[in-house]
């Protein structure tokens, strides 16, 4: 009996369509990334686990695909010792989760060859072992810009602004959501729980999913105070103005020097972000918005889309203070924002907003109606290649006009040359609008001129 043909659960096969409106995302977000001065680099699929590991927290390091080592993992090791040891054993390599944690990997490993600030892209697949549902995927590509050895807030700025152009150019209106690290580690100050700033953010994470009962709830669970748990409340539940949203913390984290600081670098950033006039995108002050990585020590950034059913977040990001420092590269801070590719094909999905010429790959068809025919095409076609058209000829010397039309159909291909003994003889080919149905006998150079 043959195999069934299958793919893991949360991956995907992309069709010839797929892939031209996937590598569109891709290009509009690459002429974008390039346009602010950022330079490509690539990192492994794989790295080593203890690079990954403890850098996500606990929920992310549970969403780690570990690769099992190569030969009988069990032999010489003690099964009566604890269970990491065997992991360590069984495991020394992981498919990477993000591209953040291998690009400060990167940095310290390549440091004297680096241009500090060092302005990266990105453009790769990234793993997680989470549950796949709509709009999450276990293999998924991440569009990264980091810059990296920069302190000043200029960079948040410029980051907002690409998100921005990014969105403008796919006609994609979208929020912005921005935050503070520093604000919500004051807010864990103020209430009393200092130490529990990894398990408040994490829940107020998660806020938009299980509402505020369910943050409430995962607190309690954690260990922090009902004391603690009554005064967060305010902050849940307010709504306002990004000015009245200043306001509010500025009375909340008067005591508070760190959630100051934080309210100070938000307030820069929506401050020159008003005088730089964003094209399309709105932005907006979240004081719920916390974003789990646990690497994040400054600005946040989420980003969702003002259209459509997919309520995930298509771009995030923030600041990160010491990140390199894991590595041995103290006091190199870094920013940066993640584009989800793949939600971002949803989203155009749904709404149907790719350019009319993302649709079309092949422009130009020659069919003709013998091998004879199909000869004397081959010298035309190279030169309209080489004038820049995407052409091609059906290969099959004497195949029905019907099917070669069909071929051209198919694939949405707007034009069609048709050549037999009488466009031999004249020089001038039957050209057809496969959309009007219209059909002219034009020279091959007019043909190029027509298509260009």
């Amino acid at each position: 009996m043959a195999q069934k043909p299958s793919i893991p659960k949360g991956t995907r096969d992309f069709s010839p369509q797929e892939m031209v409106r996937r590598n569109y995302i891709f290009d509009t977000i690459k002429q974008v990334f390039q346009r602010y001065g950022y330079l490509p680099i690539e990192t492994p699929a794989m790295e080593n686990l203890s690079t990954l590991m403890g850098k996500y927290g606990d929920e992310g390091d549970k969403l780690i695909f570990k690769i099992l080592n190569s030969g009988d993992f069990k032999d010489g090791v003690d099964m009566g010792l604890e269970s990491k040891s065997l992991v360590n054993k069984i495991s020394e390599k992981a498919l990477k989760y993000d591209l953040t944690v291998p690009f400060a990997r990167y940095v310290v490993q390549h440091q004297h060859e680096i241009t500090f600030p060092f302005k990266r892209y990105q453009i790769q697949p990234v793993w997680r072992a989470d549950r796949p549902q709509k709009g999450r995927y276990r293999e998924f590509y991440q569009c990264d810009a980091d810059v990296i050895g920069s302190n000043s807030l200029i960079n948040e700025v410029e980051l907002v602004q690409m998100i921005d152009d990014v969105f403008t150019t796919l006609k994609v209106p979208v929020l912005i959501k921005i935050n503070n690290r520093k604000i919500l580690s004051g807010i864990a100050e103020v209430i009393g729980e200092k130490e529990k700033i990894v398990t408040i953010t994490v829940a107020i994470d998660k806020l938009d999913k299980i509402g505020a009962d369910g943050v409430n709830k995962e607190l309690q669970e954690n260990g922090v105070s009902a004391n603690a748990i009554a005064k967060l409340q305010p902050l849940i539940e307010f709504k306002g103005t990004t000015l009245e949203k200043l306001d509010f913390l500025k009375t909340l984290l008067a005591t508070s020097e760190i959630g100051l600081k934080g309210i100070s670098e938000v307030e820069y950033i929506f401050q020159t972000i008003n005088n730089c006039q964003l094209s399309t995108a709105d932005c907006e002050l979240d004081i719920t918005l916390a974003r789990g990585l646990n690497y994040y020590t400054g600005a946040i950034f989420e980003v969702k889309a003002n259209i459509g059913t997919l309520t995930s977040s298509i771009c995030g990001g923030g600041r990160y203070d010491d990140l390199t420092g894991i590595f041995g590269l103290p006091n190199m801070s870094g920013v940066g924002i993640s584009f989800g590719a793949d939600r971002i094909y949803d989203v155009l999905n749904e709404l149907n907003l790719y350019p009319e010429s993302v649709a079309t790959n092949t422009k130009l068809l020659f069919v003709t109606f013998g091998e004879t025919e199909q000869v004397f095409c081959l010298p035309l076609l190279a030169q309209v290649r080489k004038a820049g058209i995407n052409s091609e000829i059906y290969p099959d010397a004497g195949a029905k006009m019907k099917k070669q039309m069909t071929y051209a159909d198919d694939k949405k291909i707007p034009f069609v040359v048709i050549v037999g003994s009488d466009e031999m003889n004249s020089g001038l080919l039957s050209l057809k609008n496969m959309a009007s149905g219209e059909q002219e006998k034009i020279s091959i150079e007019e043909i190029i001129n027509t298509l260009k």
